[in-house]
């Protein structure tokens, strides 16, 4: 990162000229510029507690991450697509047309694509009022590689790069070879499965799986069959990318028939689960995969300790970080907020992620970054929701152990 820092930020914001918005040097005080951000994702319905702590999460960073002398500030408005991607264009209209040029979004893949093909529409129309997508959490490989879009970034490894963090994890482990997959019945549960195997036969791995469920996302309310059912199957380990209330119940119906095997998840940590898990101490040896952990730097955990304070939530979404940091960046080096400036900058773009430099790879905007796989544990301080426990590191997988090859063929404008 060559030493750069939040100062070093404000004075390129201070002595840079370009778009207007930030002033020039020696233009004496002036009030700084507003960047309006919409947030759109689900903020009703069963995953809306989700949905809310994902918004918290990005509104407190956007206060909070701007010093005080910033020529910036940031507004994150919450847009409810109620989980559907013809809602998600709905918000989106509603967005532009109040003046929005920066959206948010990550709690599913199909939802981030129609997004991205709206907006890329919506640029080519109106140039001079493009819109740029931050994608937070939508990790369908597709969406930077034959769906990429000159104006889609994506600031979370996507699925293929967790997955194979996480086989190779698996793999590495003596006797583990029996696994069982559930995940819920929708396109990133398909995906979920679908990587799983693909990453698992590229490894040196005699693993067998001994079960395959798809289940009807959000619906069921006992997964006490399903767990029945992994026992009898011999399994070894379970592995899922469920979240919210369907990973919660899981947890909770292996606890209630003492199956003690390992988890391996994706969202172990999103609201409620680490209360679920701290009923049965470490009892259910869960594993987290995911490019955050709950060991963070002092600067991130003092964040999280003002985000606990003003919310009493855990701050898990730890790309909000990263995306504002991220913009905080470029606006400093082009010394504007103007959305199209900022993504010619973004390209190929180093910056200070939550913990460590990160790069944003020009060919199809995709994050380069690593991945970690944590263990439930018990720890020193409050921990996850106040349990005393947290996701702790075992293994750190660098993105380039992970990356795949690019696959897109950007048309930039």
């Amino acid at each position: 990162m060559g030493g750069w820092s939040r100062r070093d930020a404000l004075a390129g914001l201070l002595a840079a000229g370009g778009h207007g918005l930030l002033g020039a040097a020696g233009a004496g005080p002036a009030a700084p510029a507003l960047v309006r951000m919409a947030f759109i994702d689900p903020l009703s319905g069963p995953s809306a507690d989700i949905g809310r702590n994902s918004l918290r999460s990005w509104q407190y960073m956007a206060r909070q991450l701007p010093g005080p002398d910033a020529r910036v500030r940031f507004l994150v408005a919450g847009f409810d697509n109620k989980g559907s991607p013809q809602e998600s264009i709905n918000a989106l209209k509603a967005a532009i047309d109040q003046g929005f040029r920066y959206v948010v979004q990550g709690n599913g893949s199909a939802a981030a694509m129609a997004l991205s093909s709206a907006i890329q529409r919506h640029n080519a129309r109106f140039p001079d009022r493009a819109v740029l997508l931050i994608n937070y959490a939508a990790m369908d490989p597709a969406l930077t590689a034959e769906r990429c879009s000159y104006w889609h970034f994506r600031i979370d490894a996507d699925t293929a790069m967790k997955m194979r963090a996480l086989t190779r994890y698996m793999a590495a482990q003596p006797g583990l070879e029996r696994v069982f997959l559930i995940n819920q019945d929708y396109a990133h549960g398909k995906q979920f499965a679908r990587y799983f195997k693909q990453e698992s036969l590229a490894l040196p791995w005699s693993v067998q799986i001994v079960g395959d469920v798809l289940h009807a996302p959000f619906v069921l309310k006992d997964f006490t069959s399903h767990v029945r059912r992994i026992r009898d199957a011999g399994a070894q380990a379970v592995v899922t990318g469920n979240w919210g209330d369907d990973l919660r119940r899981l947890l909770m119906a292996m606890q209630d028939e003492a199956l003690w095997l390992p988890v391996f998840a994706y969202y172990p940590a999103l609201a409620g689960a680490p209360t679920v898990l701290a009923a049965s101490g470490e009892r259910l040896p869960v594993y987290q995969v995911s490019t955050s952990h709950g060991s963070r730097p002092e600067e991130v955990e003092r964040l999280a300790r003002g985000f606990r304070q003003a919310y009493g939530e855990d701050l898990v979404i730890m790309a909000a970080y990263d995306g504002i940091q991220m913009l905080l960046h470029a606006m400093a080096q082009t010394g504007s907020t103007d959305s199209a400036v900022v993504a010619a900058r973004l390209e190929g773009m180093i910056f200070r992620g939550f913990d460590g430099p990160v790069a944003m790879r020009a060919v199809d905007h995709q994050l380069q970054k690593g991945v970690y796989i944590s263990r439930w544990q018990k720890v020193g301080g409050s921990g996850a929701e106040g349990t005393g426990y947290a996701f702790v590191p075992v293994q750190h997988l660098p993105a380039a152990a992970l990356t795949s090859a690019p696959g897109c063929q950007m048309e930039r404008p």
